[in-house]
């Protein structure tokens, strides 16, 4: 990837489902919706133990990203934090996502996960 508008191609109006997330909240059922407009980015996310969530972030380099995150979980908890991410393609096709992250408010800690494009097929919602 080369520039925003590519990354606009790859990320603008498609869902996401989670690969791998091994020390994070979002799991199994948690579907990410990401819209693009230039550099800016925003998103929603919801499934499994998130009952809400939204994200804001930008486009930082020709295949990076950084967002902030917020969510209320199904037990009533609110937390927020950050993660930067690199957009790539698996051998499918399909966009992947991998994240660095961490909790800014409502827990401590971060980690690593990888999120990859769900197809029109897989996407029930």
């Amino acid at each position: 990837m080369n520039s925003p508008s590519q990354i606009h191609e790859r990320l603008h109006n498609r869902r996401f489902t989670v690969a791998n997330n091994t020390h994070g909240l979002s799991g199994a059922g948690t579907v990410f919706h990401y819209l693009v407009e230039g550099d800016a980015i925003s998103g929603t996310y919801q499934g499994g133990r998130i009952r809400l969530g939204t994200q804001v972030g930008r486009v930082t380099g020709p295949d990076a990203i950084e967002l902030l995150y917020q969510c209320l979980t199904l037990e009533g908890e609110l937390l927020a934090g950050w993660s930067r991410g690199i957009i790539g393609v698996d051998a499918a096709g399909r966009t992947t996502l991998s994240f660095v992250w961490g909790w800014l408010s409502g827990a401590t800690g971060g980690g690593e996960s990888n999120y990859v494009e769900l197809a029109e097929c897989d996407d029930h919602s």
